[in-house]
């Protein structure tokens, strides 16, 4: 079965996105890096490059292509998901935020090929690729993302970003929504 047909099959019905749910039906796909190659272009400027694969009302299945450039610590919106590492390593560091208070690192882990990572409702994490292993990721949201806050630690800011910007600081003006100034979490 062709990828876009089994996306459409799989994805098509799910209706319930638990946790667990959403990380059988990623597994379930068991999409392969030769299936994604069409759909993978080099970034250079940005962190990734990524693609849409499949997206209804209740999730979003993205691919990612990575770049040497970490994104920025950022949330998922409203929206929870699954993120599998299709090939190369993945470095993500996870953080703890206080309200008004810039994110505080609270660990990093690597992920080989093969592994998956969960993506909490309004947990914040930064990711990118590990010593240049040619990163793919597959990341699949319930429900799609839209209003993430991406966060600038040196400028001790957020930003709630348009659904058309990725994890980092927005470069054009529509692209931010809201800015928010934050305080440096108590020593």
């Amino acid at each position: 079965m062709e990828l876009s047909e089994r996306l459409q099959t799989i994805l098509g019905n799910v209706h319930s996105a638990s946790k667990m749910e959403l990380l059988e039906v990623l597994k379930s796909l068991n999409i392969q890096i030769e299936e994604l190659k069409p759909f993978l272009k080099k970034e250079r400027n940005k962190p990734y490059y990524r693609k849409l694969l499949y997206k209804n009302e209740t999730l979003e299945l993205l691919v990612m292509n990575w770049s040497e450039l970490d994104c920025v610590p950022h949330d998922h919106g409203k929206s929870h998901g699954w993120i599998q590492v299709i090939s190369g390593v993945s470095e993500n560091t996870v953080y703890e935020v206080k309200e008004n208070q810039l994110p505080s690192e609270l660990f990093t882990e690597k992920k080989e090929k093969g592994r998956s990572f969960f993506a909490p409702k309004g947990g914040v994490h930064k990711m990118g690729e590990f010593e240049g292993t040619n990163l793919v990721t597959l990341h699949l949201y319930s429900p799609p993302i839209t209003g993430m806050k991406v966060y600038d630690l040196e400028k001790c800011a957020a930003c709630v970003v348009s659904d058309d910007c990725g994890a980092w600081w927005p470069d054009e003006i529509h692209q931010k929504i809201k800015e928010i100034k934050l305080k440096k979490a108590a020593e």
